[in-house]
């Protein structure tokens, strides 16, 4: 009877199991650099990491800047606001012209034209400190 079938429980044994071992020593500068390029490559283990990096695999290494996520949640939800004022604008007007006599609808539509110029200039001013950011990003990455 062969090994594999006189078993009745148990971890199944591995097709190629790694039983080979490498050792090797860093000294603190070493293992610190070690130890954040393993944290920003997302591996499970250290093991894999290793293997990855001696196999010329690639070693992927994302950089997550928590202000630029911040910036982009913030844009994010203020461009929906700007999509409700939208959707309200239409909404305002008909009852202004179906509410109020011609002159007070007049009066109204004027406040609501400087508002919304000012959301206009404002909304410009967002599009470019996004494109100074994303001239900023460009020039770090090409910098690297």
């Amino acid at each position: 009877m062969k090994r594999n079938e006189s078993r009745k429980g148990g971890r199944i044994p591995k097709r190629d199991p790694a039983k080979n071992r490498h050792v090797f020593y860093l000294n603190e500068e070493k293992e610190a650099q070690f130890l954040s390029l393993f944290e920003l490559s997302g591996a499970k283990n250290k093991a894999h990491f290793i293997t990855s990096c001696i196999f010329h695999n690639p070693v992927k290494v994302v950089k997550i800047d928590k202000g630029l996520h911040d910036y982009y949640m913030r844009l994010t939800t203020f461009f929906g606001q700007f999509r409700a004022i939208g959707v309200n604008y239409n909404q305002v007007v008909k009852a202004l012209n179906s509410n109020f006599s011609e002159k007070k609808a007049l009066a109204f539509l004027y406040k609501l034209e400087k508002a919304t110029i000012d959301l206009v200039d404002l909304q410009k001013k967002i599009v470019a400190l996004t494109n100074d950011l994303k001239q900023k990003i460009s020039n770090d990455g090409s910098q690297n």
